[in-house]
């Protein structure tokens, strides 16, 4: 098999498209196709064509990887979903996934530190809400409870947090205000219980 032509490929900048014995083979990055030499008229077998492949799929995917962990920190799960979507066969990616995680771009222990950090922060939610979450980004269930297990947090003292914060100016005694604090908290994977012990201090107290 004998490269017959290669032309600029004009939807993929720096991407040039080779031409095998008259037909479409594949595309290759500029400095790829020097780099080995893919001049017209060379000969190639059929084992090259495939090594070529594979070497120029596991440098893109990389790349997008890369680009993709730029614009937001993500699990080995959630980058996986996005290299397959763009259509990369799975042992790409997992060789992708396998170096960057080597290199320190994905840590699925840092990620889950950071989420549940910020979540604490921004919108407290209870610690099973919060696995659930770290579950749905693909978190192990080893590294959820880890961190989990890790965190200063005492539910009864975010509970009441939230109460003041969100229903203070409001008479908490009323019936209908107790549902409307019942239904946010409850949405937010808070105990039942829970929400009527902190509920009753607060409402004794005040």
């Amino acid at each position: 098999m004998m490269i017959t032509s290669v032309e600029k490929d004009t939807k993929n900048r720096g991407m040039l498209s080779v031409f095998i014995d008259e037909k479409y083979a594949f595309s290759i990055p500029e400095e790829d196709y020097f780099r080995l030499c893919l001049y017209d008229k060379k000969e190639l077998s059929s084992d090259e064509i495939e090594e070529i492949k594979k070497g120029v799929s596991q440098r893109t995917a990389k790349y997008k990887a890369v680009k993709y962990l730029s614009y937001r920190y993500m699990t080995e799960a959630e980058l996986s979903q996005k290299l397959r979507k763009d259509g990369y066969d799975e042992d790409v990616i997992l060789n992708v996934v396998t170096e960057l995680k080597s290199m320190g771009y994905i840590n699925d222990l840092i990620y889950a530190q950071k989420y549940v950090y910020d979540r604490i922060k921004l919108k407290p939610k209870a610690k099973k809400m919060l696995k659930r979450e770290l579950n749905q980004k693909g978190v192990s269930d080893e590294i959820a409870d880890q961190v989990l297990s890790e965190l200063d947090f005492d539910e009864d003292v975010v509970i009441e947090r939230l109460i003041r914060k969100k229903f203070g100016k409001y008479d908490m005694k009323d019936p209908k205000i107790q549902k409307r604090i019942y239904s946010f908290l409850l949405h937010r994977g808070f105990d039942f219980e829970n929400i009527k012990r902190v509920l009753r201090t607060i409402t004794h107290l005040d």
